[in-house]
C-alpha cells in the first residue's frame, strides 16, 4: 500500500509565512517616503498656486493683499481701496495636507508704510531640502524649511 501524503508541513507554511511577512514590512517601509514625497509636492504646488493668485493681484491693485483672506478668494468691493474689484485670484486658499493649516503667509510694508511690496510664503517639507531656508525669513514660524518669494 502506498500512503502518500499531501500537504504541506508546518516548516514550509512558516517560512513562506514569514516572507510573505518580510516584503510586506518591507513594502510599507518604501511606499512611505513616496507619501512624504507626494505630500510635500502638494505643498509645493500649493505655494505656487497661491504665488500665481498673489501676482495677479497685485497686477490689478498694485500691492499685495495684507492676508490670505477673502481679498485673494471672494470678492473686494471697497470703493475707498485703491483696489476696488470683484475679481476672484484664486478659488481657495490651500492648506497643509497633513495639518490643515493655512501656510505662513509673510508681507512686507513698502517705504510709503501703506502698501506691500513684498512676501514670503512658508512651509514645512517632511523631507527637507539640501539647503535650508535662512533664519527669519519665514517669521515666526520655526519649524518651516520651504520658501516661497516674490518674483
Amino acid at each position: 500500500m502506498n500512503f502518500v501524503k499531501k500537504g504541506f508541513t508546518l516548516i514550509e507554511l512558516l517560512v513562506v509565512i514569514s516572507i510573505i511577512g518580510i516584503l510586506l514590512a518591507l513594502s510599507v517601509f518604501g511606499l512611505q517616503g513616496a507619501r512624504q514625497s507626494a505630500r510635500d509636492a502638494r505643498r509645493k504646488s500649493d505655494l505656487e498656486e497661491i504665488r500665481s493668485g498673489l501676482e495677479i493681484y497685485k497686477a490689478d491693485c498694485d500691492s499685495y493683499p495684507a492676508a490670505l483672506s477673502s481679498q485673494l478668494v471672494g470678492t473686494v468691493d471697497d470703493p475707498s481701496s485703491a483696489c476696488s474689484t470683484k475679481n476672484t485670484y484664486i478659488s481657495h486658499v490651500p492648506t497643509d495636507p497633513v495639518t490643515s493649516d493655512s501656510y505662513p503667509y509673510y508681507p512686507v510694508l513698502a517705504s510709503d508704510g501703506v502698501t506691500y511690496n513684498k512676501y514670503t510664503l512658508c512651509a514645512t517639507l517632511e523631507q527637507p531640502p539640501a539647503s535650508p531656508i535662512p533664519t527669519g525669513d519665514c517669521g515666526s514660524c520655526s519649524t518651516c524649511n520651504y520658501e516661497v518669494i516674490n518674483p
